[in-house]
C-alpha cells in the first residue's frame, strides 16, 4: 500500500508533488521508519542490532527518556524513587497486559534483567555494569547498585521488558528473531512481507485511550525520493533543500530539526601537540562556526557552544557565568597568540613549530558522512589560511569506528552531548574510558584525563539532590569550556518530517515533548500524543 505521487515537469526544473493515498484510511499512518536492503527480515527481537524499527513500538521500557533534555516519563514503572545513591525503587505498573492477554507483572521485569545478565550481548544499555542485586517487595522492584551510582537509574530504566512466559523457552535469545512478538506496547504485528509490514493498535493497551492512530504501514522503500513523493505521514531523514522538496510537495508537510548532539573535533591527547591546551585553543579560536554549520547542514543547524550542553534543550542546566552560552567566535589574532604560546609562529605563509617544521596533521572522518566531510573541508580551509597543513582521512564507517575506539588518529570528527547530562559529561571526560592506544574504548575516544573531572563525576554519582547536581554540572561545563577535551563546532540535527493532514499534536519547537525520531523508545511519547484531525479543523 503506497501513496499516489506525481513528478510534474516545469521548464527545466522538477516540481515534486505528494498526496495522501486515498486507499489508506484516515486512522492509518504511512511511516518511513524502516528500510529494506532491499528486503526486510522478519526480526522483532528488541535486543538485536538488525531488528525491525517497530520492535520499540511493541516492547516498552520502565521509563521513557526524552533524549532532547533527559526528562523521564514513568512507563512500565508507575513510579521511580531513589532513597539513596545506591538504591533504585521501581513501582511496577498495575493493570498492564501482554498482547496475548497474559498479565504483566514484576516477575517479567526480574526475568528480563536476569536474561540480559545471562546473555550480555542483550544488555544494550549496560545495566549490569551497575547492578549488584535485585529484590522484589510486592509490586516493587528494588535494585541495589554496586556503589553510589545515582545516574545509573537513567540507564537501567531504558531496558526493554519482554514476557517471561514466552522468552523463558528460548534457548538462544541472543540470536532468536522473535517473528511473532508479544509485547506491552501500543501496537501489534498485523502482517509481514519482505517489502512491507503493518501494525494494528493493541486494543487492551494500558494507555489505549491515548492512542488514536489505529494502524501503521511500514514499507521497505524509504529513500529520499520515496519519502518526498509517496505521501508519508512521518519520516526521519535528512533531506537537502527540505523547503523546496518536502514542504513544497504538500501544503500539510512540516519539518522539525531540533539539535540532538554536538559535532566537533576530537583531539587525541596521547599525540603531541594536541595535549597542549594552547594548540587546542588555537584551533578552537581559528574556526568560523557559522560557516562550518552552514556548510555541513545547509544552514539547518546552528553553531554549538563549548559547554557540553545541547541548547536550547538544556538551557536550565547552563552555567550563567560562562559567556555567550559557551559559544566561541572566530578570533584569528587570538588563535595565533595561542599557537605562539605553544611555540608555533607564521613563517613564509606556514605555521612553523619549535622543530622548524610546518604544523601538519590529519582529521579522520567516516566515508559517506557527507555533512561531516563538508565540515572537515571548511575546517581545513580555515586552518590552511593560518598556514596549517591539514589532511583528511576517510575510512569506511567500520574502519572509522575502529580507528577512534583504538585511538588510531590525530584529530577525528565526533562529538559530545546527550539528553542525560551525567552520561554526556561522563562519556566526554571520564578517565575510565582512557584505555591505552590499541585497546578499544566505548567513549572519550581522545583519551582525555583530568583528576578534577574524575572527582566531580564521582561526586555526581553520590548525590540525588538536584541542587547539588546542578552545581556539579556547572563545574563540569567549566572544564569542557576551559580545557577543550572536544572542540565543539555545530549541533547535529534530528531530522523529523511529518504531515499533519490526518494527525495533529506532533512534537515541534513550541511543544518539544519528544524528539521527532521514528526509532528507539521516544516514538511511544508521540503515539500517545497524536490526535485524529477532525473534520473542519
Amino acid at each position: 500500500m503506497i501513496a499516489a505521487a506525481a513528478l510534474a515537469l516545469s521548464g527545466c526544473s522538477i516540481k515534486i508533488q505528494s498526496k495522501q493515498d486515498p486507499s489508506i484510511p484516515a486512522d492509518t499512518m504511512l511511516l518511513a521508519a524502516d528500510k529494506g536492503t532491499p528486503m526486510m527480515e522478519r526480526n522483532f527481537n528488541p535486543y538485536l542490532v538488525n531488528k525491525r524499527a517497530a520492535s520499540s513500538y511493541i516492547y516498552e521500557p520502565l521509563v521513557v527518556i526524552n533524549v532532547l533534555d533527559g526528562t523521564g516519563t514513568p512507563w512500565l514503572a508507575s513510579k521511580v524513587s531513589q532513597p539513596d545513591a545506591r538504591t533504585i525503587d521501581y513501582t511496577i505498573r498495575d493493570g498492564v497486559k501482554w498482547s496475548d492477554g497474559k498479565p504483566f507483572t514484576v516477575d517479567d521485569v526480574v526475568f528480563t534483567l536476569n536474561l540480559i545478565k545471562k546473555f550480555p550481548t542483550l544488555d544494550l544499555k549496560g545495566a549490569w555494569q551497575h547492578i549488584a542485586s535485585l529484590e522484589t517487595k510486592g509490586d516493587h522492584l528494588v535494585i541495589h547498585l554496586k556503589e553510589d551510582d545515582a545516574p545509573a537509574q537513567d540507564i537501567i530504566s531504558q531496558t526493554l521488558i519482554v514476557p517471561e512466559h514466552i522468552w523463558k523457552d528460548q534457548k538462544s535469545p541472543d540470536t532468536w528473531r522473535d517473528p511473532n512478538p508479544v509485547g506491552t506496547g501500543p501496537y501489534t504485528l498485523a502482517s509481514f512481507t519482505s517489502q512491507q509490514y503493518t501494525m494494528d493498535k493493541f486494543e487492551d493497551y494500558w494507555q489505549a485511550d491515548k492512542v488514536q492512530v489505529k494502524h501503521l504501514v511500514l514499507p521497505a522503500a524509504t529513500n529520499e525520493l520515496d519519502i518526498a513523493t509517496k505521501g508519508f505521514d512521518w519520516a526521519y531523514a535528512f533531506m537537502s533543500d527540505v523547503q523546496g522538496t518536502w514542504v513544497e510537495a504538500n501544503p500539510n508537510n512540516k519539518y522539525w530539526f531540533p539539535p540532538g548532539g554536538i559535532i566537533g573535533l576530537m583531539p587525541n591527547f596521547t599525540v603531541a601537540p594536541f595535549n597542549d591546551i594552547n594548540v587546542r585553543r588555537g584551533i578552537a579560536l581559528a574556526l568560523d562556526r557559522d560557516k562550518i554549520a552552514d556548510s555541513a547542514t545547509e544552514g539547518y543547524m546552528k553553531p554549538a557552544g563549548q559547554t557540553g550542553l545541547i541548547l536550547p534543550n538544556q538551557e536550565k542546566e547552563l552555567d550563567p557565568s560562562i559567556p555567550d552560552g559557551g559559544l566561541i567566535t572566530q578570533d584569528t589574532a587570538g588563535a595565533l597568540a595561542a599557537f605562539a604560546a605553544a611555540g608555533y609562529t607564521q613563517q613564509g605563509g606556514k605555521l612553523v613549530g619549535p622543530d622548524g617544521k610546518q604544523f601538519s596533521f590529519s582529521i579522520t572522518t567516516a566515508n559517506g558522512y557527507t555533512d561531516w566531510l563538508r565540515a572537515v573541508q571548511e575546517v581545513r580551509k580555515e586552518l590552511t589560511a593560518l598556514g596549517i597543513d591539514v589532511q583528511i582521512k576517510q575510512p569506511q564507517p567500520p574502519g572509522y569506528q575502529q580507528a577512534i575506539q583504538n585511538g588510531d588518529f590525530q584529530v577525528a570528527m565526533g562529538g559530545m552531548g546527550a539528553g542525560v547530562v551525567f552520561q554526556a559529561f561522563n562519556a566526554t571526560l571520564s578517565s575510565e574510558f582512557a584505555t591505552p592506544i590499541g585497546k578499544a574504548t566505548a567513549s572519550n575516544f581522545g583519551r582525555y584525563t583530568n583528576p578534577e573531572a574524575d572527582k566531580l563525576l564521582a561526586e555526581y554519582k553520590t548525590t540525588v539532590d538536584p541542587a547539588k547536581r546542578l552545581e556539579l554540572s556547572h563545574q563540569l561545563q567549566r572544564i569542557v569550556y576551559d580545557d577543550l577535551p572536544v572542540i565543539s563546532m555545530y549541533y547535529g540535527g534530528l531530522w523529523g518530517l511529518y504531515n499533519d493532514a490526518k494527525f495533529t499534536g506532533w512534537p515541534d519547537a513550541d511543544d518539544p515533548y519528544a524528539p521527532p525520531q521514528t526509532y528507539d523508545q521516544t516514538p511511544l511519547l508521540v503515539f500517545t500524543h497524536l490526535k485524529l484531525r477532525k473534520d473542519g479543523e
